[in-house]
């Protein structure tokens, strides 16, 4: 159903992967049908998440069909494994390792490890991820940071993540990013107290405008 070619294709076209950061499977399980309502087709669960393994099955079995369901703050080989037979489509990590990638590789999923530096980027490219996550981006000098790597390492598609928010998201693909990875700036905190998910998914369509001002 989702080829590994499959899946890139949505996430550079989408160019925008949804981050649920939530304190229970529950709350998770609205987000995901805020990001639903905003016609966002790509879902990341973090694994801190309690229960995300179950909540990745949740989701695959009510939305798999249609939308890809991936899963993020995946640090390991073992842990890959284990989101990947959950039925994960794809995986994002805020570090990489060998181990990490090859699992990807194994089971044909888009594995989007996180560097930061020119030297781990390219070292975690080089050991077969899909596209890089730099993290923390924006405490690096996001934009700017995302132009300066593609100068020597253009073929390599970078996935800036931390900091993102409706002011960078713009200069961040203007600076040649694949995709943003956004969790705080969708995910309003406050909202969510309040129990109003519609906040979420005005928040989805807002950054899905700045992909379409960018990505015509």
């Amino acid at each position: 159903m989702w080829t590994k070619e499959k899946a890139m294709k949505l996430i550079h076209d989408t160019a925008l992967i949804p981050i649920i950061r939530v304190e229970s499977a529950d709350v998770a399980m609205k987000v995901a049908q805020a990001f639903l309502d905003a016609n966002v087709n790509i879902i990341e669960v973090t694994m801190s998440v309690p229960g995300a393994v179950s909540l990745v099955r949740q989701l695959v079995d009510a939305y798999g069909d249609k939308v890809l369901i991936g899963t993020g703050t995946v640090v390991d080989g073992v842990m890959a494994e284990e989101v990947i037979k959950a039925g994960s489509e794809f995986i994002v990590s805020p570090n990489y390792s060998k181990n990490l990638i090859d699992a990807g590789r194994k089971h044909g999923k888009p594995i989007i490890p996180g560097a930061l530096t020119p030297t781990e980027i390219y070292d975690a490219w080089t050991l077969g991820s899909d596209a890089v996550k730099v993290f923390p981006c924006g405490n690096v000098g996001g934009a700017d940071y995302i132009k300066a790597v593609r100068g020597p390492l253009p073929q390599i598609p970078l996935v800036p993540t931390g900091g993102v928010d409706l002011e960078t998201a713009g200069p961040l693909l203007a600076a040649g990013a694949f995709a943003l990875g956004v969790g705080s700036a969708i995910t309003d905190k406050k909202a969510i107290k309040d129990g109003r998910f519609e906040v979420i998914s005005e928040n989805v369509a807002k950054f899905l405008d700045i992909v379409k001002e960018y990505r015509p």
